[in-house]
């Protein structure tokens, strides 16, 4: 199966505004099968742990670290999303982990402005060569609480981080210099379209003001040169590629109501 792949002036542009948009990336039938699983997903919701912002409001995310055979996993190894990273990260990606963040109606607590790599950074990663793939999995508007990065932030490098409500939350002062000079992009997105993001890359969001939930599944990776000897309690995953296909052949086959990984 032939997979598409950004251009160089793709990768320029990823390389200099630290994200890019891939419109479409999963189409109808794939997220209705993610959609389907996930809300059904007992034990996704019974693992998620609620996130309070600093106004007290909570999301919710559960986090695993194996991309396994069933939806989530070949979502996360699958080659459209794999082969686009190791071009923005210049070779072979190792799975670091993947989550799925959501924020329900009226009550989905805001993201403050943060980097992942700020702290990623105290896993014992050297190298802010790591990026993540934001699917959503929901429409994404201003009114639910849409992703939002600040363009070409991923060049201020690492920002001092610290505790904010219950999250790692980016130096409010600097976030403010930031946004003086980096343009705040709201990430309007529908279901299946996808934003490659660099670990640098200043993002947040507000809290869901809608009647619409904000789903949103991250799919996130390090550079293999890029591990260290001191990741014993977060390990990296050499990625068993898949082929596009799989989705859909795994809902042929009616595994689609696997339990999630643990």
């Amino acid at each position: 199966m032939t997979v598409s792949l950004f251009s160089q002036l793709e990768v320029d542009q990823f390389k200099h505004d630290g994200y890019i948009f891939v419109r479409g990336m999963f189409n109808r039938e794939e997220m209705q099968l993610l959609q389907t699983v996930s809300r059904n997903d007992q034990q996704l919701q019974d693992k998620a742990w609620h996130v309070k912002d600093v106004g007290g409001v909570a999301a919710k995310i559960t986090l695993w670290t194996t991309a396994a055979d069933d939806v989530y996993g070949l979502v996360a190894r699958s080659r459209r999303v794999v082969d686009r990273m190791e071009q923005l990260l210049d070779g072979e990606v190792y799975h670091y982990h993947s989550k799925m963040s959501m924020k329900e109606p009226f009550t989905g607590g805001a993201f403050e402005w943060h980097q992942d790599y700020g702290y990623w950074y105290q896993n014992q990663f050297l190298f802010p060569d790591m990026a993540s793939c934001f699917i959503a999995v929901d429409k994404q508007t201003e009114e639910n609480g849409c992703l939002q990065v600040l363009k070409g932030s991923h060049l201020l490098g690492r920002v001092q981080h610290g505790r904010f409500g219950d999250q790692t939350g980016a130096d409010p002062e600097r976030v403010d210099e930031a946004r003086k000079v980096c343009e705040l992009m709201n990430c309007i997105m529908e279901a299946g379209d996808a934003l490659f993001f660099h670990a640098n890359t200043l993002h947040g969001s507000s809290q869901n003001r809608s009647a619409q939930p904000r789903w949103s599944l991250i799919c996130c990776y390090t550079a293999a040169n890029n591990l260290s000897g001191k990741l014993e309690m977060h390990p990296c995953e050499q990625i068993r590629k898949v082929e596009d296909s799989a989705l859909m052949s795994l809902a042929s086959t009616s595994a689609a109501d696997e339990p999630h990984p643990t």
